[in-house]
């Protein structure tokens, strides 16, 4: 590792001011004395105990307004070394990224899972808004019980904060019913190359409602996204407008959904598991009397007869591991939340989109046409670069203000 050392900056004003010329050093080796070992930090990078070598000097003398380098650069190399002393990883270091490792292994296997589950319990049993509500419904009964058993610590909340919540669980029942009943008319596949889309809402809200501007590489990432998932909505085989409505309505939810979020959670201390555990509740609160109001208890028993009939007892399985799965994913998505940055986690929601597709078509045996898998890709393709850009300017943004 190279060190620095900087110089404090001289600055002489006034007419006339001459600059003292000094002499010019040549390149030489100095040894600077072992430091005591006994000051060390276990973690500490560099090994104290050890004589450090300076192999060179350079840019002795006034530094000039114009001048970005730093004024002095010393080279140093541990005593039985001749490379410069690298930066090791601590312990610590190396366990957070096997911890977001693990969590992103997670998060997008139970996804993959969820998604599998759903999809058989809507061919069976094409009741989306009943199959929405045990999904929030396992969800909340699984983070009530580990409040009461001390499993997990409940969060400490107020009426303040369920009122902000309130407009953010309505946008999240909406887009989780919509995205329901798409995957109950298209396959998986496609619903979920639609939602790859979510970031051309999210931009066209904040622009066209909120006000809010871009720069122009912002825009130009929509580009992909919108003709990636044109295209493959005009090749889809097996297309279907309820569905893709469905899908679309689902991306404009979700959108509202974070800016609610945003603006309502500002200075909230809640854990991310405790966040999105308070959210299922209340969205269940909202979903089922218009889940009742839709379908109905009568459609559901004939409904889940004929299910029973066709594939067996096992049928119940299917319903409880989607129920099961789909808070689980959810959950571990909003802890690695904690974990990581935003463009990380970006990165993660788009190779989970990837995951879910190939895995969906291969399960399911869909049928895919070449350029329907273009258009899937450009989708995919552009939604990365989006995270990237859009990463950018929010940083460009906290850099620059006041």
């Amino acid at each position: 590792m190279i060190s620095s050392l900087k110089q404090s900056t001289v600055t002489i004003t006034g007419s006339g001011t001459l600059r003292p010329k000094l002499p010019i050093r040549t390149p030489q080796f100095l040894v600077l004395p072992p430091l005591p070992a006994a000051k060390t930090r276990r973690d500490a990078i560099l090994a104290l105990a050890k004589p450090l070598y300076v192999s060179s000097n350079e840019g002795f003398g006034f530094k000039r307004h114009d001048q970005k380098h730093p004024l002095i650069t010393c080279k140093a190399y541990e005593a039985d070394q001749s490379e410069p002393i690298e930066q090791k990883q601590t312990p610590a270091e190396a366990a957070r990224k096997v911890k977001i490792g693990v969590y992103f292994a997670t998060w997008w296997a139970l996804n993959v899972v969820f998604n599998i589950y759903n999809k058989k319990v809507l061919n069976a049993f094409p009741f989306p808004w009943l199959t929405s509500t045990l999904s929030l419904a396992a969800g909340s009964l699984i983070m009530l019980i580990s409040w009461a058993l001390k499993v997990a610590e409940a969060p400490n909340t107020d009426f303040e904060f369920w009122k902000t919540l309130f407009p953010v669980a309505v946008a999240h029942t909406i887009g989780h019913v919509a995205a329901t009943v798409s995957m109950s008319k298209v396959a998986v596949s496609f619903t979920h190359i639609i939602k790859s889309g979510e970031p051309a809402f999210s931009v066209l809200v904040s622009r066209f409602i909120l006000g809010e501007t871009f720069p122009a590489a912002v825009y130009l990432s929509l580009v992909p996204i919108i003709g990636g998932c044109s295209l493959a909505a005009l090749t889809e085989l097996n297309f279907n407008m309820i569905g893709f409505m469905g899908a679309m309505i689902s991306n404009l939810a979700f959108v509202f959904r974070n800016i609610f979020s945003k603006r309502g959670m500002k200075g909230k201390s809640v854990s991310g598991m405790n966040y999105y555990a308070c959210l299922s509740m209340l969205s269940l609160l909202i979903l089922t009397p218009f889940a009742i109001a839709v379908e109905g208890p009568q459609l559901w028993a004939v409904g889940w007869k004929n299910a029973i009939s066709q594939i067996g007892p096992h049928f119940i399985w299917w319903v409880a591991a989607q129920s099961v799965f789909y808070h689980l994913y959810n959950q571990v998505s909003y802890m690695s939340l904690d974990e990581i940055s935003p463009l990380t986690f970006s990165i993660g929601n788009t190779m989970k989109r990837i995951s879910v597709i190939v895995s969906s078509i291969i399960i399911f045996r869909t049928p895919v046409q070449p350029v329907n898998a273009l258009g899937a890709a450009i989708a995919i393709f552009g939604t990365f670069l989006y995270s990237q850009v859009i990463l950018d300017f929010c940083l460009q943004i906290e850099n620059d203000g006041p």
